[in-house]
């Protein structure tokens, strides 16, 4: 609630409590053990903030924060908690907010979307869980993927660069460092996990312009309440915490310095932020660390939500300025520690002992300290908090269904995009044509949607301010009618000059064909499609005939090699097919593996006959030695031999007689020399 411009939390023994605007952007800490009233405080200070016009994102694991799409209404219990803050019951005024629902899943709301490329190296190794050798092996794959200009949009591009690299592992291991068939192979398997936990639907196209979650509500300016539906994703702890870690870091790159302001521009709410820092490398700690640091002179604020002060990291825990802790449970020995731990955090109020008091807290009373005006942590206040304006419960499946289509990003969020990522590229065969987002937005949503596209206005990053003028892809269209094409003349059959309908993507509009003879149809992908008719005879067209580029298999390496082929298009199908019958591209995983043993065997039988032919003339070569030695040998048993070395023998005995004695003399005069 707003009091004099300031968001009023809860009351205290000296009066009100408030958190200021100017001074949210220093990030704050909702703590307390479970049951102790963190969700009512979570609403409190969403709405306060959405009441300033500053939007607000925040996790739903629970389901009950969908309800601020709806008014509160009056209760006993609600009427002596506000007597208990000094609020008139008949006077405070409940109302519902502007809210948005989204989901990674799109189940529960919106769709939301990060390409593998997005998200970078760090953070995907954390959700797969990787070590450090394996780390090291994905960001050598994303420098891959990006020096050779092939896009890793989805877990199928994600899969076909790990295939990729695998087989051209010797070529990059002096330029980007080794590559290991068995991180290759852990990583293979990581990433088929996360595609049963549902990441095959998170990862893709359209990315989430995180722009979108800046919105004001038309009218009133107040800042929409983005809620993630984060029932099923909680069950993921890892990819859960690696969301919000690529929120925020995208967040911290996406807006420009802005410095001290008199509110934030956007506020997040992290809860069971335990999660976030749990297997925490010191690399992923570091760039957390650093964002919750200086994303603050940028206007957004981070509040992390857990049931005690010791689950953040000191160094984080230090940037938290603003907290509200609740009740905390001292049965054993590591709570009382916590409990201490906790107490000495605040700023010491002389009327009662903090650490007795957060034990004796009831439930929907906290122990606050906001910032002052002047930056300094406040004393401490145990307070009763207020209770939130809107409906404190979760909504029907019907009205969540209700809101979810009637947004107006519906349309932007709804369809997949199947671009052209690194699987297309270095699997030709199994590439689709591009495919357009959407048809225009008049053709998808009613005249309900169309008017709630006018309530939003959107924050522009570039500018950093809200412009109600509506973004392209969310302006009404109204799709015009199939024209009535008059009968062409018919021209000479000549050869027609065009691309290839995989070159250039074409954005058109779909037509409605009628029931026709089967006569062969020219697609012409520049200028819309041509419908066939019954009055216009059939045109004999030559087939297009150029040569280009395609990438091939070779099946005795295994690679992809690209070829120039003479290739022609075929009007039935619009693809281009070679003129030629060519080797016929194997893709039966048993063929291949058939033609693998066969190259294989050919490789193993060459060595061997290499190793036969290397001991072959390792066998001349003794052989001849052998035949040297026998040689001299016989030559030594002979008449002359004997004699030569006769000879030998009396002349090496006389000269080494004769240096003998001279040594014995040289050495005896030399001795009776001294003696004298």
């Amino acid at each position: 609630m707003l009091y004099d411009g300031k968001i009023q939390v809860g009351t205290g023994e000296n009066g009100p409590v408030f958190l200021l605007p100017h001074m949210a952007n220093r990030h704050g800490l909702i703590a307390g053990a479970t049951g102790t009233g963190k969700t009512v405080s979570l609403k409190v200070l969403a709405e306060g903030f959405s009441e300033l016009g500053v939007p607000v994102f925040l996790s739903d694991i629970k389901g009950d924060l969908s309800g601020m799409i709806n008014p509160g209404s009056r209760s006993d219990a609600l009427d002596k908690r506000l007597t208990a803050c000094g609020v008139s019951p008949e006077t405070f005024d409940y109302h519902a907010f502007p809210t948005m629902f989204w989901d990674v899943y799109g189940e529960q709301g919106l769709p939301i979307r990060a390409t593998v490329e997005d998200m970078g190296s760090l953070l995907m190794s954390r959700m797969l869980g990787l070590n450090e050798t394996q780390s090291g092996v994905m960001n050598i794959l994303f420098r891959v993927a990006r020096d050779q200009g092939l896009a890793l949009d989805d877990l199928k591009d994600l899969k076909a660069m790990l295939v990729y690299i695998g087989e051209h592992a010797r070529e990059y291991t002096l330029n980007y460092g080794n590559v290991s068939m068995n991180s290759i192979g852990a990583i293979q398997r990581a990433v088929a996990v996360l595609e049963d936990q549902g990441g095959d639907t998170f990862f893709g196209k359209p990315a989430l312009n995180i722009a979108d979650w800046m919105a004001l509500e038309e009218g009133t300016d107040r800042g929409c309440i983005n809620i993630l539906a984060a029932d099923r994703l909680f069950n993921n702890p890892a990819m859960y915490s690696t969301f919000l870690l690529w929120m925020l870091t995208k967040l911290y790159d996406l807006l420009p310095e802005r410095g001290d302001s008199d509110k934030p521009r956007i506020v997040f709410f992290f809860d069971e932020a335990h999660l976030l820092f749990n297997n925490c490398g010191k690399a992923l700690l570091d760039k957390i660390e650093q964002v919750v640091r200086l994303i603050r002179s940028k206007g957004v604020g981070v509040y992390f939500i857990t049931q005690s002060p010791a689950d953040i990291p000191m160094t984080i825990l230090g940037q938290l300025g603003n907290r509200i802790q609740h009740a905390l449970r001292a049965y054993t020995p590591l709570d009382q520690k916590a409990v201490k731990v906790a107490a000495q955090t605040f700023r010491t109020n002389p009327s009662f002992d903090t650490e007795e008091a957060i034990t004796l807290l009831k439930t929907g009373e906290a122990l606050i300290s906001c910032l002052d005006e002047h930056g300094a942590p406040g004393v401490v206040e145990r307070a009763t908090v207020l209770p939130p304006q809107s409906y404190m419960g979760a909504i029907s499946q019907e009205e969540r269904g209700r809101i979810i289509s009637e947004s107006p990003l519906r349309a932007r969020y709804d369809e997949v995009v199947n671009g052209i990522g690194a699987y297309e590229k270095l699997n030709p065969a199994s590439a689709q044509p591009f495919l357009p987002l959407m048809t225009p937005f008049a053709a998808q949503v009613s005249t309900v949607q169309m008017n709630m596209a006018q309530q939003f206005k959107v924050y522009d990053p570039a500018t950093g301010q809200y412009v109600a003028q509506e973004n392209p892809n969310m302006t009404p269209v109204e799709q015009p009618a199939p024209a009535v094409q008059a009968e062409p003349e018919i021209p000479a059959a000549q050869p027609v000059m065009q691309q290839p309908v995989m070159q250039q993507p074409v954005m058109q509009q779909p037509v409605m064909q009628q029931p026709v003879m089967q006569q062969p149809v020219v697609q012409q992908p520049l200028q819309g499609i041509v419908q066939p008719s019954q009055t216009v005879p059939t045109i004999q067209v030559q087939p297009q005939v150029q040569q280009m580029p395609v990438m091939v298999l070779d099946p005795v390496t295994g690679q992809y090699v690209q070829k120039m082929m003479m290739m022609q298009l075929d009007p039935a199908t619009g693809n281009y097919v070679p003129v030629q019958q060519q080797p016929q591209v194997v893709t039966d995983p048993k063929v291949l593996a058939e033609q693998q043993k066969a190259a294989e065997k050919a490789a193993r039988d060459a060595a061997r006959e290499a190793r036969e032919q290397e001991a072959a003339e390792r066998r001349a070569r003794t052989d001849a030695l052998r035949e040297e030695a026998a040689e001299r040998a016989r030559r030594n048993d002979s008449v002359a031999g004997r004699v030569k070395n006769t000879a030998i023998s009396t002349a090496t005995r006389q000269v080494v007689s004769s240096l003998t004695k001279g040594l014995t003399k040289a050495v005896s005069d030399l001795l009776g020399g001294k003696k004298k």
